[in-house]
């Protein structure tokens, strides 16, 4: 078995929750029978969800003798893709693109306000266990650029101003609307849309 973070406080043990050992048998059975190992990315993604953001080396193991694989595989897995965690992240991991469209849009100066908002650097998370801030590459929203991925949601058509208010909403356990903060539909103009403008509802 690879080596853990050596910075991070591992759980002696994991098990996955009943209703997940449920959900593992679903997600296994859509695999032909002798290729249960290629469930190996569901199964990180659930142990994650799990276990607050990230993935201990407890739930890697687990994960392992489930399948059937070398525990050494599935670490490789785990830290190959970046959505996945092996370290504690905050409860809102903020994702900031700063690949070239969003950069062009002042994704940096996104990035700058989220440090400067929580007071913390990249890949650290808030005394209160509530944030965390990731710098990563094309998350593919760039024609609303720029944008940040905040847990699941995309949150897109930035200012330092409107992800200070989100920062502000998730903070305070507030809704906060997703996708475009100006209200653009899809990836139309900001000027309003430009071509199909009389669109009706679907019947």
């Amino acid at each position: 078995m690879a080596t853990p973070p050596k910075d991070v406080e591992q759980p002696a043990e994991f098990d996955f929750t009943p209703e997940n050992h449920e959900q593992i048998k679903k997600i296994i059975a859509r695999y032909p029978e002798g290729k249960q190992q290629s469930a190996v990315m569901p199964l990180l993604d659930l142990a994650q969800r799990q276990h607050g953001g990230w993935i201990p080396t407890a739930a890697m193991v687990c994960i392992a003798k489930i399948l059937d694989m070398p525990e050494i595989r599935v670490f490789e897995v785990a830290t190959f893709y970046t959505m996945f965690k092996i370290k504690p992240v905050g409860e809102n991991l903020i994702q900031v693109c700063t690949t070239t469209p969003c950069m062009l849009r002042d994704g940096d100066e996104i990035l700058a306000t989220c440090k400067r908002k929580l007071g913390v650097g990249l890949d650290e998370v808030t005394p209160d266990g509530k944030f965390s801030i990731e710098e990563v590459e094309c998350l593919g929203a760039c024609v609303n650029a720029p944008m940040v991925q905040i847990n699941d949601d995309y949150y897109e058509d930035l200012t330092p101003e409107t992800i200070e208010r989100i920062i502000d909403q998730l903070a305070a356990g507030e809704k906060v609307d997703i996708g475009s903060q100006q209200g653009r539909q899809g990836s139309m103009a900001e000027t309003g849309p430009t071509s199909l403008k009389e669109l009706q509802p679907a019947e």
